[in-house]
């Protein structure tokens, strides 16, 4: 029996973001869409303004029983460089913020302690910035940007997994 959980995780363009927790092992579905802003129902175009307060956000639907969200995190941190306030590679504005919209306080409770062995690793040689906020809404983003990356390989990206020592451990 499955024992799922969801998480929403903004960090850079959804995209790369997408394509590389698609193929984590217990991640069960990936949506691409936007967390925290002041616009209800709101679109692609209307976020790359940057007046929305809406940050691209993946939303990642897990198997507590083949993963963890610590883990999770932990991916989430070797991924995108969570030291950049408002930028990931060549895209910049609050759209591309780092941040955790946790769904209730035991994943709030992870995120810090997962911010906090990222930060005591030194791995990344500056604080991170990542937001952990609650959860409010999440608004999917239009079909064509669902699974970018597969539709269009050679599509846009910035994001890869790097190999840091980031003092994982079972949280």
């Amino acid at each position: 029996m499955k024992k799922l959980q969801v998480v929403y995780l903004a960090g850079g363009c959804y995209w790369g973001m997408e394509e590389l927790f698609r193929n984590i092992p217990g991640v069960i579905e990936t949506k691409v869409g936007f967390c925290g802003g002041h616009i209800a129902n709101v679109a692609y175009r209307e976020v790359t303004t940057g007046t929305t307060g809406h940050a691209e956000t993946l939303m990642v639907t897990f198997d507590e029983e083949q993963t963890t969200l610590s883990h999770l995190l932990f991916e989430f941190f070797r991924i995108h460089n969570p030291t950049k306030i408002n930028q990931q590679g060549n895209d910049i504005g609050t759209q591309y913020r780092s941040a955790i919209f946790y769904t209730d306080l035991e994943q709030k409770r992870i995120a810090e302690e997962v911010v906090s062995a990222v930060n005591d690793s030194n791995e990344w040689k500056a604080p991170v910035v990542t937001e952990i906020t609650p959860f409010k809404n999440f608004y999917p983003a239009e079909e064509k940007h669902q699974k970018y990356i597969m539709k269009f390989p050679e599509g846009y990206t910035c994001h890869f997994r790097r190999n840091l020592n980031l003092g994982e451990h079972s949280t």
